[in-house]
């Protein structure tokens, strides 16, 4: 077979001499995405925290976290492609990991971004009619969420300090999607207090990747008074892959129920 030549989304060509079989995946989201695309048996790899599907959290071999990568584990493992994200993986461990096999980045900041990847998917892994499927699933699910209304909003991913999500981030373009506008004005992922705003109708407080909880909220409304706090499914806000299906309807659950209060 001829080598083939893809453009990931940091415009890096990647050179794959046949179609991958061994393949490591960095990053929770998109391994769960590889699930759904029907990939079983070619995933060899994956992280710590991609426990989406249970079976292969269980099952599959873990080269350590996203950010701290098991290099030799992953060289052990033989792989003929290595699925990394920009923001999830490290420089450090990209340079390393590219002695091993061809290594494929993403670059997510948005919904967009989100289902170009998952195309790009399919046209480097040769599901493409997968793929294709997963894209149309979540743009009918997202047509049929219609979002008419619309409040202010801060997304917490972390606590002491503080950082929220900023304008251009895949978090902040499904808060549009869920009906809030985000209040920060930075672009990527400041630390509160060190920009002003107005406090915001609603504070959002993630489930991950810090596990903010119910017992959370009294101690934000003392900071926020004229803000209502609530807890939200940190990964039906930033997983970006097949799990966006699923976000859909839970964004239209989570304005019914923001409506009844």
């Amino acid at each position: 077979m001829k080598p083939k030549v893809f453009i990931d989304q940091l415009g890096r060509k990647v050179v794959l001499n046949d179609k991958p079989s061994r393949i490591v995946s960095l990053v929770p989201s998109q391994t769960e995405l590889l699930y759904d695309l029907g990939l079983d048996d070619r995933v060899v790899g994956i992280t710590k925290f991609c426990i989406h599907p249970t079976h292969w959290y269980e099952s599959k071999v873990r080269v350590g976290g996203t950010k701290n990568v098991n290099i030799e584990r992953v060289r052990a493992l033989n792989p003929d492609l290595i699925l990394a994200n920009k923001e999830e993986n490290t420089k450090e461990d990209i340079t390393q990991l590219e002695t091993i096999a061809p290594v494929w980045i993403s670059d997510i900041n948005s919904f967009d971004n989100a289902l170009d990847m998952i195309r790009s998917f399919g046209e480097v892994l040769g599901c493409e009619e997968s793929a294709e499927k997963q894209i149309a699933d979540i743009t009918l699910a997202f047509s049929n969420s219609v979002i008419d209304s619309w409040n202010s909003a801060l997304y917490l991913i972390w606590k002491d300090p503080d950082y929220c999500a900023g304008k251009v981030t895949f978090i902040s373009s499904m808060m549009e999607k869920a009906g809030f506008n985000n209040v920060c004005p930075h672009p990527r992922y400041p630390e509160v207090g060190t920009f002003k705003m107005q406090q915001p109708a609603y504070i959002l407080l993630s489930s991950e990747p810090y596990p903010f909880k119910e017992r959370d909220c009294d101690e934000y409304l003392k900071r926020y008074p004229l803000s209502k706090v609530i807890v939200v499914d940190g990964e039906m806000f930033s997983w970006y892959g097949s799990r966006m299906r699923l976000a859909a309807n839970y964004f239209k659950q989570l304005q019914n129920e923001i409506g009844r209060h």
